[in-house]
């Protein structure tokens, strides 16, 4: 995600704190919002996948994803 897009968030954030949002602006809040949110896990989930746990032989391997149940 872009920096002008961040900016939009947080422009758009510190005026609903002032002043009820217009539904367009309501509407664009949310839907930057995920598409932050989106990136974030995107950039998290290859952050992890780089990992590597090395044990006592010092044999690499990667992180084992968990079933959340």
């Amino acid at each position: 995600m872009d920096q002008k897009k961040i900016d939009r968030i947080n422009e758009l954030a510190r005026k609903a704190k002032v002043q009820e949002l217009t539904p367009e602006e309501v509407e664009e809040r949310a839907q930057l919002r995920n598409e932050y949110i989106a990136s974030y896990k995107r950039n998290l989930v290859a952050a992890l996948e780089s990992v590597r746990v090395v044990d006592d032989k010092g044999n690499k391997s990667p992180l084992k994803k968990k079933d959340i149940q």
